[in-house]
């Protein structure tokens, strides 16, 4: 496996996939090693003749107006630290750490942070060689941006906090020597550069957004199984129909359900057996669509956010140039990754009126809660109370966040955005609606088998075909939520749909 060369600039959704799932290594490039030196060059020389500049010789905070003398800036820097890692709660997951580290790093890459070279270069060797700090996951305000789960990553890096190494918890000091890396003692800025930003958020928002554009995929894959399942009526697909209202996600999905559907004898066309389906069926396009626009403003946030220089103050060396400003707030990403959790809990919304239409016999033509002896069996009756406990806390969860804001530090940081609140809330919803798609995946698959000479669509087929790989049909009682479990993983790897695109091509 080659290196990331990282650069401040060029970060992707993808790359921090491949280095937050799957171990890509990590370097600066040739540029962003001259950048960071040449802005450090420039604090050194502010601290050296003793300018009074915000977090270089300034407290922090409301402390902003109290000078720090130059013999005092490493003790500044260490106390920021620690004073400043409360985060509480359970760990943040490991591959959600490595986003954050990457992030950060690709952050203080553009230049403007005034951070040393070999500081930086502590933070990647963490990363390559799977140091993993303890970042307990609440305690953020999102602004001025995640100090406190920050600053618990950068205990670490200093020989204090916890770290998981190969697997194990242990004190942070231990985990460093044990891989060989030098702890660094911070200095003038450092710790303000390492701690000032958004890197939590946009980690969690980056790993969610592509999770979501899986997900939705999954989604018409899964709907168009359940229209099949139940003769669904394929006109209200037509081309013609999203063309005159011209959404662009609705067009999308509908002309993938037609691909995923094509050559299928179990659709049916409007005044076959119905003048039209309910709106679970017949609105497909319209729901997910909109789910599917929203999908894709959320990833363009965060795409930006990638390589977006967010803490305070920037250096700006050519220019002679210190400026504080607030780029370490949030509210971008709060309000995207709010209408992101409220997007895809739709998903589930939706997904959960089509499995109650699959196991409720006065909505269908098949067997009762899909078994064949009712009565003695209970077939499919519970599964949808799974999705709709599911469903309900989504709606819960998807409540903004960024609605609500508690003016801190002494009301000097008096708006605050909530933004990493928002972003862990979109992730307990994603995985709420995964959980739903999958129970639906297994209820269509079930009233597929009861289609006698069935003939799937194109796309249909090789999904129920997956399917079948690990779960078969249910003939009598069993334990549901082994199969349930199962479905849930090929949800979550995108099995679904590397399944129909080996067959369709890609998919929108």
């Amino acid at each position: 496996m080659g290196h990331l060369r990282i650069d401040g600039e060029h970060l992707t959704i993808k790359d921090v996939v491949d280095v937050a799932r799957n171990g890509l290594l990590v370097e600066l490039s040739q540029e962003a090693v001259s950048k960071i030196k040449k802005s450090r060059e420039y604090v050194d020389s502010l601290v050296e003749k003793e300018a009074v500049v915000y977090g270089i010789t300034t407290g922090f905070g409301k402390f902003s107006d109290t000078y720090i003398s130059k013999e005092d800036t490493k003790a500044l820097q260490r106390n920021l630290i620690v004073s400043h890692a409360c985060s509480m709660g359970n760990p943040l997951p490991e591959e959600t750490v490595r986003g954050v580290m990457l992030l950060r790093a690709n952050a203080l890459a553009k230049g403007f942070s005034g951070i040393r070279l070999e500081t930086v270069n502590t933070l990647l060797e963490m990363l390559n060689k799977g140091v993993h700090p303890i970042i307990p996951e609440k305690g953020s305000l999102g602004a001025s941006g995640d100090l406190a789960p920050l600053a618990n990553m950068v205990l670490v890096m200093l020989g204090e906090g916890e770290a998981i190494y190969k697997g194990e918890r242990m004190p942070g000091r231990e985990a460093m020597l044990k891989a060989d890396i030098n702890t660094v003692e911070l200095t003038s800025k450092e710790g303000l550069a390492l701690i000032n930003g958004t890197p939590v958020m946009a980690a969690i928002g980056a790993l969610t957004v592509y999770d979501s554009l899986n997900i939705i995929k999954t989604a018409d894959i899964i709907a168009s199984m359940t229209l099949e399942a139940l003769k669904g009526i394929t006109d209200a697909f037509d081309e013609r129909v999203h063309k005159a209202r011209g959404q662009k996600g609705q067009m999308i999905t509908a002309d993938n359900v037609l691909k995923i559907t094509e050559g299928s004898n179990l659709t049916s066309r409007q005044g076959e057996l119905r003048v039209q389906d309910a709106y679970t069926l017949r609105c497909i396009p319209q729901i997910h669509g909109a789910s599917r626009d929203a999908i894709y403003y959320a990833r363009d946030i965060i795409a930006i956010e990638l390589n977006a220089a967010t803490d305070n103050p920037l250096i700006f060396s050519e220019d002679d140039m210190v400026i504080s400003g607030g780029n370490f707030h949030g509210q971008p990403l709060a309000l995207a990754m709010d209408f992101l959790g409220i997007a895809v809990s739709e998903l589930a919304n939706v997904s959960e009126r089509r499995i109650e239409r699959l196991v409720n016999p006065q909505l269908n033509d098949l067997p009762a809660f899909l078994t064949k002896r009712g009565g003695l069996n209970s077939g499919f009756m519970i599964t949808q109370y799974s999705a709709a406990s599911m469903v309900s806390e989504n709606k819960v969860l998807a409540h903004p966040a960024s609605v609500d804001s508690i003016p801190s530090s002494a009301n000097q940081e008096d708006h605050v955005s909530m933004g990493t609140t928002a972003a862990r809330k979109a992730r307990l919803i994603l995985d709420n609606v995964e959980k739903v798609l999958a129970i639906e995946a297994f209820a269509a698959s079930q009233a597929i088998s009861f289609r006698e000479g069935a003939v799937l669509g194109k796309g249909t087929r090789r999904a129920y075909e997956e399917i079948r790989k690990h779960v078969p049909p249910v003939e009598n009682d069993r334990i549901m939520y082994v199969d349930m479990d199962k479905l849930d993983k090929m949800v979550k790897s995108g099995a679904f749909v590397k399944a129909v695109e080996e067959t369709l091509g890609e998919l929108e």
